[in-house]
Parts: C-alpha cells; sequence; structure tokens
C-alpha cells in the first residue's frame, strides 16, 4: 500500500478543491494522500483499511454516464460493489470519475469502513485530489463538494492511481451501471461479470 501521510490543510486550502469546499464548510475530516506514482499491478490494503476501486464509464455516441466500483478487504476478498447510471445529461468521462469516487466514499461512510484506499485509473481525478489540478464545471465543484461533505465520516483516505488493465473490475461494475434502472450495490455474491477479474487480482494481491 502507498505510504500514507496527514498534509497540512491550510497549504492544501488554495490548490485542492475537494478540501477548499470542506475548509469553506467548516467540516474537513481526516484526509490523508498517497504517493503519486502509478502502480501497474492490483494490491490488497493493510489490515484494518478497506480498498476502493472506483471507474467511471461514458457512451460517446449517446453521452450517456455511468459508474461503478469494488470494495476488498486486506484479504483481496469482495466485499461490496455498486453501480449505477448518472442522471445528469452529457456528463464528462472526468464527472463520472469523480462521481465515482464520490459514490464509492458514501457507501464506506454508510457501512462503517472509515479508512479507505480508493484507487482509480484517471490521473486527471487523482491529480485533483492531490492538489495539482483543479476542477472548472459546476457539476464537478458540486462533485468535488460532496466529496468534501463526506470526511468527516472517515477516519482515513487515500488516493492513488492504477493503469487502467489493472482497474478492470471497477470498470466492469461502471459498464454494469449502463444497464442499471436504479441504483445497484451487491455484497459478498459479486454479479458473474467480475468474477474472472476479481479472481485474477486475487491470485496476484
Amino acid at each position: 500500500m502507498p505510504r500514507v501521510y496527514r498534509p497540512d490543510l491550510g497549504v492544501l486550502r488554495p490548490c485542492n478543491p475537494i478540501l477548499a469546499c470542506g475548509l469553506v464548510a467548516g467540516e474537513v475530516g481526516r484526509w490523508t494522500s498517497s504517493s503519486s506514482s502509478e502502480r501497474t499491478t492490483w494490491r490488497k490494503p493493510e489490515v484494518g483499511w478497506m480498498k476502493l476501486n472506483f471507474d467511471g464509464s461514458r457512451n460517446d455516441a449517446t453521452g450517456a454516464a455511468s459508474i461503478g466500483g469494488a470494495f476488498r478487504d486486506h484479504e483481496g476478498a469482495f466485499v461490496a460493489g455498486y453501480a449505477e447510471r448518472m442522471i445528469v445529461g452529457g456528463a464528462s468521462s472526468f464527472t463520472a470519475e469523480l462521481a465515482a469516487l464520490r459514490r464509492g466514499l458514501e457507501l464506506a461512510a454508510r457501512y462503517g469502513w472509515r479508512r479507505v484506499w480508493a484507487e482509480g485509473d484517471s490521473r486527471a481525478v487523482v491529480d485533483v485530489v492531490h492538489g495539482r489540478a483543479g476542477v472548472r464545471s459546476e457539476e464537478d465543484r458540486r462533485q468535488c463538494g460532496e466529496i468534501a461533505a463526506l470526511l468527516p465520516a472517515l477516519d482515513g483516505v487515500a488516493v492513488s492511481h492504477l493503469c487502467r488493465d489493472e482497474n478492470k473490475v471497477a470498470h466492469g461494475f461502471a459498464k454494469l451501471g449502463h444497464k442499471a434502472r436504479r441504483r445497484r450495490v451487491w455484497h459478498v455474491v459479486p454479479p458473474n461479470e467480475v468474477l474472472v477479474f476479481l479472481q485474477r487480482d486475487a491470485d496476484r494481491g
């Protein structure tokens, strides 16, 4: 797992839109950060942490977007997964990735998983989280604000980048979101569409 540290929130305020939203609202949780280096192989989290892989998917032909993600424990066992279509018309792939992270943290807070290592294949989203980039659209700012509002419910959140080929479990859930008529959450037993990739990660991790 990447080395985790607690940054100085005051220093990050001008450049990190997620932390800035939390500071303005007076609601800042225990945000942590992780190494910026790209991981090329999926890894299990440490004991006491939950691993969240998230992904956003956009159909360029229709403009429809969906999100998905999966939680696994320190043994690499599947704990939960989620998928849904985005109701925001014409959402960009970047917005979908932000929404996938937001939904994952929302579920972590709901189920009491207070330390989360979140990993996605969008370098742009990881750069926003680490304060290396900003956001422009109103919808992206809204997503950042909702992420910031979730931080007080969590003891630690580490965010890192993973190459796309190693994020296929989350991508599989995001693809299922295109077909979902409502929000879906799977517990313990995953859908057949992601089984082969879950097993691949478990063997490697």
